[in-house]
């Protein structure tokens, strides 16, 4: 009997890597300025020291991660540590209520590049 499977087994491989590179991308943004090395993200996110290399190649290639300088190694070659380019993106953060608009353009470190605001003119009651 040859039957076909209408919801296939395995894994989103798209939703994996995003859920993967967005692991990486929130500790370089928690390292700072001061970055923190390849090995180091393997350890926290849990990922194989090669799935984070290729995803830090990807961010750098991107523009969002950059070398940081290097760290002394306890053997070995020193270990190279990454950091954030805040500037690589942005974000919009919209708040709005009865008396005022809001708009907030953030970089990728949360620091606000930009803001507006205005009356709305709705808070004259029912």
């Amino acid at each position: 009997m040859n039957r076909t499977r209408s919801n296939p087994a395995g894994a989103n491989l798209l939703a994996v890597r995003s859920h993967n590179t967005a692991l990486v991308l929130d500790l370089l943004r928690g390292a700072g300025a001061e970055g923190i090395s390849r090995l180091e993200l393997a350890e926290r996110t849990g990922l194989t020291p090669q799935a984070v290399s290729k995803i830090t190649a990807r961010l750098r290639e991107e523009g969002f991660a950059a070398e940081a300088g290097r760290r002394a190694s306890t053997g070995g070659k020193p270990r190279t540590v990454l950091r954030l380019v805040p500037e690589a993106g942005h974000a919009v953060g919209v708040h709005l209520d009865r008396d005022e608009l809001r708009v907030v353009l953030l970089d990728l470190d949360g620091t606000v590049v930009g803001e507006r605001r205005g009356d709305t003119g709705l808070g004259g009651g029912a």
